[in-house]
């Protein structure tokens, strides 16, 4: 592509969103489209508590390297966020391409909870937290609570890292317009 056409192109995304009205390019499905185009890896975050609770998350990201910081977004009406707030700590396993039925079952609102949440899955409690490290994972994280910002409907919880390590895999679990994509890095 030249630069004429990549010119061209940028204008023409303008105009189109200029045809539109402000406001009606807002909806929440618009957001849904755009923010889609983003490819997200895929995690499930954990937290120790009394009884053991995770859920699927793909807006989880490294802040720092020194300090060793990292964020997840959590939507407040949901079980995990008042854990963390309780517990002001947290896991997160970054999942393999093999681990979809992972990302689905934590995404399932109707999966068992208590004690049962986690019988079918494998895993194991992280050595600072306690929380969850889930089996063939690529890799995790733990965190101490160091702040939390509001997100709107989600808190966004910042972790200074306690912990980590590294599964033996390299394919990861992607989300990509609505859909688990997977990462094969040798594939030409």
């Amino acid at each position: 592509m030249t630069r004429a056409d990549q010119f061209s192109s940028a204008a023409n995304l303008a105009a189109a969103a200029d045809s539109q009205p402000h406001e009606a390019r807002l909806t929440r499905d618009a957001l849904r489209s755009v923010f889609g185009a983003f490819a997200t890896g895929i995690t499930v975050v954990t937290v120790s508590s009394e009884i053991p609770l995770g859920m699927t998350a793909n807006s989880f990201t490294s802040v720092s390297l020194s300090p060793p910081l990292a964020l997840v977004c959590v939507k407040r009406d949901a079980a995990l966020h008042d854990a963390i707030m309780e517990d002001e700590q947290f896991a997160v396993s970054v999942l393999s391409s093999t681990q979809e039925e992972v990302a689905r079952y934590f995404a399932d609102h109707s999966r068992p909870r208590g004690e049962e949440e986690f019988s079918l899955i494998d895993w194991v409690p992280g050595p600072s937290t306690g929380a969850p490290i889930l089996g063939e994972a690529l890799a995790w994280v733990e965190c101490k609570l160091s702040a939390v910002y509001d997100g709107g409907d989600h808190s966004i919880f910042l972790g200074s890292v306690l912990d980590l390590g590294r599964g033996t895999g390299d394919d990861a679990l992607l989300f990509h317009h609505g859909r688990f994509q997977r990462l094969f890095p040798d594939a030409a």
